[in-house]
């Protein structure tokens, strides 16, 4: 932890990550992005301020002081989409805060955060996807270690799952159901149909797995026996999409992005894909929407007779 940061303000931090664990479910990863995007906002604070504010002083911040933070992060190329991720993190603390101890947060609350183009999804077309899972199988010569990659991103695109959700199953799920309860984001739960290729995939690996799989341990194993990483699911896709001649959007999440796009395609409806996908907001899947038309007038654009 910085020293440009006091005692009392370095507990409020921990109070305040604490109940974010606690109480709100959040992964330690976003817990992590939070803590070093406030603190470096104390640590500017300091310098700014002149010396190492105390709850009082922070409960006092102005928005010109405010704007003097965000000022700074522009003149280091802080981007707008990063930007307006710290400012949300601060605004977050600081509601806490003033909850928890009864002050105005006004000035810190009122800031708006900078003006940026929301990055759209970039999902596979149904011919990549499906080439990306056929492609994993030649990755490595041990049959179980093909039947788990195939699996865990079987899982993702046809289930729409989070990377971290297929790597939090547990053997208690085998043999999949037609109906699994999945544990996300904010330990919210949703129900997602599992289908039966999804089944298939998950049983052939869990027959080949060469560990003990013994009830209520990880599903997904690394070659050791111990849980299953993401890093190890990514670098496979990797190796994937090079051979494949696939783009470098071709990640964990872009299968999952393809999963909510392709059943939109195919005339799904938006309430139900957000209920799938267990977004907290519709607004986060109209993302998908605008996906579609995107590719809508590309086809426009090449097919139109030109003047």
């Amino acid at each position: 932890m910085s020293l440009a940061i006091t005692p009392a303000i370095r507990d409020l931090l921990e109070g305040w990550l604490t109940h974010l664990r606690g109480v709100r479910g959040r992964a330690e990863a976003t817990l992590t992005a939070y803590s070093a995007d406030v603190t470096d906002f104390l640590t500017f604070q300091s310098a700014h301020l002149g010396g190492a504010p105390g709850p009082a002083e922070l409960r006092g911040l102005t928005t010109r002081d405010l704007r003097a933070w965000m000022a700074s992060q522009r003149a280091r190329d802080v981007g707008p989409r990063s930007l307006a991720r710290r400012l949300s993190a601060v605004k977050a603390f600081y509601t806490w805060w003033a909850e928890r101890d009864g002050f105005d947060a006004t000035a810190v609350l009122s800031m708006r955060a900078p003006k940026h183009t929301r990055r759209l999804p970039r999902p596979l077309s149904e011919t990549g996807a499906r080439a990306m899972i056929d492609g994993l199988a030649a990755q490595d010569d041990r049959d179980w270690v093909q039947a788990r990659d195939m699996a865990v991103v079987t899982l993702l695109y046809g289930c729409g799952l989070r990377i971290s959700e297929a790597l939090s199953l547990t053997t208690d799920t085998l043999p999949l159901p037609q109906i699994l309860r999945i544990t996300g984001k904010g330990s919210k739960e949703r129900e997602v149909p599992v289908l039966p290729v999804a089944q298939s995939a998950t049983g052939r690996y869990a027959g080949l797995c060469p560990h003990d799989l013994a009830p209520g341990t990880p599903l997904f194993r690394a070659i050791r026996g111990g849980p299953l990483g993401p890093r190890a699911v990514a670098k496979v896709m990797e190796q994937t999409r090079a051979q494949l001649g696939l783009p470098a959007s071709a990640t964990p999440h872009a299968m999952r992005h393809s999963f909510a796009t392709h059943l939109l395609d195919a005339g799904g409806d938006l309430r139900a894909i957000q209920e799938l996908l267990g977004h907290a907001s519709l607004s986060t899947t109209q993302a998908y929407t605008a996906v579609d038309t995107a590719r809508l007038m590309e086809v426009y654009n090449a097919a139109h007779p030109k003047a």
